[in-house]
């Protein structure tokens, strides 16, 4: 999902320090982000219904990895999406900004190995 090269100026700030940014890293792939969003959404809804209506455990099982696996692949793009714009922008601002978005993606990227 992640582009390759993008022309929009970014002005990204942690969600902790109060300021808004203009674009995310993710905005060129905002609309396919949240189609994959909402695809995900109903195969939950259709977890909650096989569930209510006693499905047999190892179907439910095939479907919530099918979640987890479709939710992972959105998580991996957009670390790619926040590495390449996100950390690159911030690198170019200055040294420290750089240094302090890469220690961000790498705690994103523990929670998500850890999870």
């Amino acid at each position: 999902m992640a582009t390759v090269e993008n022309t929009t100026e970014h002005h990204h700030a942690s969600p902790t320090d109060g300021s808004t940014s203009t674009a995310r890293g993710y905005a060129q792939d905002k609309d396919a982000y949240l189609k994959r969003l909402r695809r995900i959404e109903g195969q939950v809804r259709g977890i909650a219904r096989m569930v209510d209506e006693d499905v047999y455990c190892i179907d439910v099982l095939t479907q919530v990895a099918a979640v987890t696996k479709a939710l992972q692949a959105v998580s991996l793009g957009l670390v790619e999406d926040h590495l390449g714009h996100c950390v690159v922008d911030a690198a170019r601002e200055s040294d420290a900004a750089g240094q302090a978005k890469v220690r961000e993606a790498a705690d994103a990227i523990a929670r998500l190995v850890r999870s």
